[in-house]
């Protein structure tokens, strides 16, 4: 099949009006089959807030094609992530990528090591379900989902039908629709609200 291939690599970003300042890292983490636009908006979001977030293939590849038939080459496989100094890890939804996600047994003990020692996890669309869904939290989370897929959080997760929510350290959103706001929040918790809005003014986002 014929996909278009685009290369997803921070290396590659040629936005000079936002320097990266050697900080903590992100990482957004891609799975075969991951929603294209939650991927995307988000680290173009945070890249323009100046948050130095990589994106990382769960397998041996770094080539992960997306649930509408975009291959995007990752900058980093799973393997190879950094264990200090990480902020925040996020999950893209789409299926079946966040059941990828879900399915990897590394992934789950990284997102639950580096959430007991501060890490701040994000998730979207079917992510805060399947991915973060598998946390133990140590207490009751409120977060929110892609309809239909609260069935599967445990009984510890309340499921809230907002756009976005935060609780703590966890950051969650619903779909698609709210890819920019998302990431928007992300980039508020993880710099400032103030940055957070010039992101958006520049993005000519009311």
């Amino acid at each position: 099949m014929g996909g278009k291939k685009l290369f997803f690599s921070k290396f590659e970003d040629r936005n000079e009006s936002v320097k990266l300042y050697h900080m903590k890292k992100s990482y957004l983490f891609l799975a075969e089959g991951f929603e294209d636009i939650e991927a995307i908006a988000v680290v173009d979001v945070l890249r323009r807030g100046g948050v130095d977030v990589e994106t990382v293939a769960i397998g041996k590849d770094r080539e992960v094609r997306s649930a509408h038939g975009v291959t995007v080459i990752a900058d980093r496989t799973l393997e190879s992530v950094e264990r200090d100094g990480v902020e925040c890890l996020i999950f893209p939804g789409g299926m079946p990528g966040a059941q990828n996600l879900a399915d990897c047994q590394p992934l789950r003990e990284y997102m639950q090591r580096q959430y007991e020692e501060g890490c701040r996890i994000a998730a979207i669309c079917a992510a805060p379900a399947l991915v973060v869904g598998r946390l133990e939290p140590g207490r009751e989370l409120r977060l929110t989902c892609y309809p239909g897929f609260e069935k599967y959080l445990p009984e510890n997760f309340q499921c809230s039908g907002e756009g976005v929510v935060v609780d703590g350290k966890v950051i969650t959103g619903k779909g698609p629709g709210f890819a920019v706001q998302f990431g928007l929040t992300v980039l508020a918790h993880l710099r400032s609200e103030e940055t957070a809005r010039e992101v958006a003014a520049g993005m000519l986002i009311a």
